[in-house]
């Protein structure tokens, strides 16, 4: 989406007008993909849901060594890598004794606030980007301030998440900007 606003602002280099019209489609296209981003939350959470339903009710009608299986691919690979087959069979044994579940699979108010939560992030990320255009008057200055502001957004998301996931800030944010300079430079080459 990022793309979409630095590359429909340098092919409508020209009027006051023109620039206020592509930016008018780009948040537009920006909202359209936070509504869908949103949707995709909302599938991913019911189908989630209903896949662990499935499991439960295969626990209770199935054979033990169908049971484990399914257990065993429910979970991260590093967990299941590490239980011994008693082990699966004690979890698969008091998960049999819960009750045999017939709720239907459906979608709670936490749900919808999590889809709301993924709309605005998708949608207000952009703002960033934009706000050069809306201060600078030059577009090619203002374009060359917007991809400055979305190299920074990049590292700092990078950072994040390599502090998330237990490695160097530093390194992850410095891998996501090389990826996004990569990533822009394939979609010029292709048009975009």
């Amino acid at each position: 989406m990022v793309l979409t606003f630095t590359g429909s602002i340098s092919v409508a280099e020209g009027s006051a007008a023109e620039t206020r019209d592509v930016l008018a489609a780009a948040i537009g296209c920006n909202l359209a993909w936070g509504i869908v981003d949103a949707a995709m939350y909302l599938l991913s959470n019911f189908s989630s849901r209903a896949r662990g339903l499935a499991i439960i009710k295969a626990l209770h009608h199935g054979e033990p060594a169908v049971a484990h299986r399914l257990l065993l691919d429910a979970l991260p690979p590093v967990v299941s890598g590490v239980l011994t087959p008693t082990e699966v069979e004690a979890v698969r044994e008091r998960l049999t004794q819960l009750p045999d579940p017939s709720a239907l699979v459906s979608l709670n108010r936490a749900d919808f606030i999590g889809a709301a939560g993924v709309f605005l992030l998708v949608f207000l990320s952009t703002f960033p980007i934009v706000i050069p255009f809306f201060f600078v008057r030059d577009v090619s200055h203002a374009l060359r301030a917007s991809n400055a502001v979305a190299i920074v957004m990049l590292f700092v998301a990078g950072w994040s998440l390599g502090r998330h996931a237990g490695r160097p800030g530093w390194r992850t944010g410095s891998g996501m900007v090389a990826a996004g300079v990569v990533l822009v430079g394939i979609t010029m080459a292709l048009g975009g």
